[in-house]
């Protein structure tokens, strides 16, 4: 887990998890029913039917960044307010 531990993230997590799964689930089997008309055809339908869960797996990344962004901002902005005061304490 990326993540810190609390609920919101437990569950982003677990859906990201799913979505990969949904993504593996899709490509195999669209492959195995495919592939008896042609390779080429399997795999076009492998890639097309693994894409809704791709898009999943990128959203949820996605929000796992931002989540990640917004925590080392607020680290750096107590870092800068404490070199505030101690600069306001120097003069």
């Amino acid at each position: 887990m990326r993540l810190q531990t609390s609920k919101l993230n437990f569950v982003v997590n677990f859906f990201l998890g799913v979505a990969w799964a949904l993504v593996l689930i899709g490509a195999v089997t669209s492959f195995l029913s495919f592939y008896q008309l042609s390779i080429v055809y399997a795999l076009v339908s492998a890639v097309a039917a693994a894409l809704p869960g791709l898009f999943i797996v990128l959203v949820l990344e996605h929000i796992i960044t931002v989540q990640q962004q917004h925590e080392e901002l607020k680290k750096q902005t107590e870092l800068l307010e404490k070199l505030l005061i101690q600069k306001e304490q120097d003069r």
